[in-house]
C-alpha cells in the first residue's frame, strides 16, 4: 500500500504533470476574467452618475452663479494694515457695493493703498471678479470692455485726473521745494519774506546762534540763503514705489467697473448671507440635503388633483342630512338631537325664514334680518317684541302698548323735558308749541 502511494505521488510531481496543472489553472483564470469583462450589466455601471459640467464651474457657495464667494477676499482685506476696525462679511459686502458711488475702497488711507499687500489683494479680487463675470455672462465680451476701461485709465492717469493716487515723494518734494524763500543757516529756519528775514538778524536768538556756530567752527548749513533740499531717495526705490502705486490704481479702476456690473449679484449675495445667518444648524444641514437630493415635482396635474378632491367630497355619507361641522364632516347624531337642530322655527317677520334649533331661533331676534323686518313694519326692535314671529301679533302688541300708556315706544318726544327762562318745565311738544306762539 505504501509503495502504491509513493508511485502516485511520484507521478503527480513529475515535470510534465506540473506543467499541465499550471496551464489548466491559467486557462481557468483567463476564462473568469473574460466572463467578468463581458457582463453587460454591472453594479458599478448602474451606480455611476455623470457629473454636471456646469456644477464644476462654480463652488458650492456660488450656487450655480447666483451668488459671489468672497470669503477669501474678505480674509485678505482684514489682514491689511491700518484699516481700522475689521469689518464682518456683511459689512465687507457693503464696502464693495459702495463702488457704485466711486472707486472701490476709497475709504482706506493712502498708507494702506500704497502697500504691496493691498496690490496683491486687489489683484486677487480683480481676478476672481473677472473669472466670475466670464462664467455667468458668457455672451458679453468682458475682455473688450476691460480694454476700454484700461484705455480710459491711461488717459486719466496721464492727465492726473485720478484723485487719491498721488506719489507721496513727489507731493513731499513739492511742499518742501524751493519756493523763493530765505534760509537762515544759524537759526536753521526758513523765512518767506525778505523783511522778516532782515528783522530777525538783530534778534537775540539769531546773535546767540551765530556766536554758537562761530565757536563750534561748523559751516553754515546753507550759506547761499536758500531752503535746503531733502535728501534724494534711491532711484530704484522710487521707481518701484511709483509702479506699485500705478498698478494699484489700475486694478482699482478695473475692479470698480466689474463691481458696478455685478451690483445685482452682490445684493443677492448679501440677502442670501443674511438669510443663512438666521438659520439654525439643523436647518442648514437640511438645506444642504435638499440641494444635493432635490425632490421631483409630483406627476399629478391640477385637473387630477381637483378630481380627487371632488371624489373625496362625494364619499361623505350623510343620509340624515346632518349639518356639517368645522372639519367639513357631518356632526354626530347625538349632538344634533341635543341642540334640537331637527326642530324648525319659522319667522314671518323675517320673510318666512326657517331657523333650525332653538338656539339659532333665539339668536336671530338680535340679527340684522329680524331688525330690518321690524323696521319695515314701523316697529322698534325692543325686548317687548321678543319671540313675536307673526306680523299680526307684532302689530297687536304695539297697539296694546300704546293703549296702556307705554308711550316711550311711539312718543319719545313727550318723554323729553325742557325748561324756560323762568324755570317752568315743559315736555318737548308743549315747549315747541309755546315757543311758536311767542309765549316763551
Amino acid at each position: 500500500m505504501k509503495l502504491q502511494e509513493r508511485q502516485n505521488w511520484t507521478r503527480y510531481l513529475h515535470p510534465y504533470n506540473k506543467t499541465t496543472c499550471r496551464s489548466s489553472i491559467r486557462a481557468g483564470f483567463d476564462l473568469e476574467i473574460a466572463a467578468f469583462l463581458d457582463e453587460p450589466h454591472q453594479d458599478g455601471d448602474e451606480e455611476y452618475e455623470e457629473e454636471d459640467p456646469i456644477a464644476l464651474l462654480f463652488s458650492g457657495e456660488e450656487g450655480y452663479g447666483r451668488y459671489l464667494d468672497l470669503y477669501a477676499n474678505h480674509t485678505a482685506y482684514n489682514n491689511l494694515k491700518n484699516i481700522g476696525k475689521r469689518p464682518g462679511y456683511l459689512q465687507y459686502l457693503d464696502l464693495l457695493l459702495a463702488a457704485q458711488l466711486g472707486p472701490v475702497h476709497s475709504e482706506l488711507p493712502k498708507e494702506t493703498r500704497h502697500t504691496k499687500d493691498y496690490e496683491t489683494y486687489l489683484k486677487n479680487l480683480h481676478g476672481y471678479l473677472l473669472s466670475f463675470t466670464k462664467k455667468t455672462q458668457p455672451i458679453v465680451d468682458i475682455d473688450a470692455r476691460q480694454r476700454e476701461v484700461a484705455l480710459d485709465f491711461e488717459r486719466k492717469w496721464d492727465a492726473k485726473e485720478i484723485p487719491g493716487w498721488e506719489d507721496p515723494s513727489e507731493s513731499k518734494s513739492q511742499e518742501n521745494g524751493n519756493n523763493g524763500g530765505l534760509w537762515c543757516g544759524a537759526c536753521q529756519r526758513h523765512y518767506a519774506k525778505q523783511t522778516v528775514y532782515d528783522a530777525h538778524l538783530t534778534s537775540k536768538r539769531h546773535i546767540k546762534a551765530v556766536a554758537k556756530q562761530a565757536t563750534s567752527g561748523e559751516p553754515a548749513a546753507n550759506p547761499n540763503g536758500v531752503a535746503p533740499q531733502e535728501p534724494v531717495h534711491n532711484t530704484t526705490t522710487q521707481s518701484s514705489q511709483k509702479i506699485r502705486i500705478r498698478n494699484s490704481a489700475y486694478l482699482t479702476h478695473l475692479a470698480t467697473d466689474l463691481l458696478v456690473s455685478l451690483a445685482a449679484t452682490l445684493n443677492e449675495t448679501k440677502s442670501n448671507v443674511e438669510r443663512r445667518f438666521s438659520l439654525t444648524a439643523r436647518e442648514r444641514e437640511q438645506e444642504l440635503l435638499d440641494q444635493s437630493n432635490p425632490v421631483p415635482p409630483p406627476a399629478t396635474s391640477a385637473a387630477e388633483g381637483g378630481g380627487e378632491e371632488e371624489e373625496e367630497e362625494e364619499r361623505i355619507y350623510n343620509p340624515l342630512k346632518l349639518p356639517l361641522g368645522w372639519d367639513g364632516k357631518p356632526i354626530p347624531y347625538w349632538l344634533y338631537k341635543l341642540h334640537g337642530l331637527g326642530v324648525e322655527y319659522r319667522c314671518e317677520i323675517c320673510s318666512d325664514h326657517v331657523y333650525m334649533g332653538r338656539k339659532n331661533f333665539d339668536r336671530h331676534f338680535q340679527e340684522s334680518r329680524h331688525a330690518f323686518g321690524m323696521r319695515a313694519l314701523g316697529l322698534p326692535n325692543t325686548k317687548h317684541f321678543h319671540e313675536i314671529t307673526r306680523i299680526e301679533d307684532a302689530l297687536a302688541l304695539a297697539e296694546k302698548l300704546k293703549q296702556e300708556g307705554r308711550h316711550e315706544i311711539f312718543e319719545q318726544e313727550t318723554m323729553e323735558e325742557l325748561e324756560d327762562d323762568d324755570g317752568n318745565v315743559y315736555n318737548r311738544k308743549t315747549y315747541d308749541d309755546l315757543k311758536k306762539q311767542g309765549l316763551i
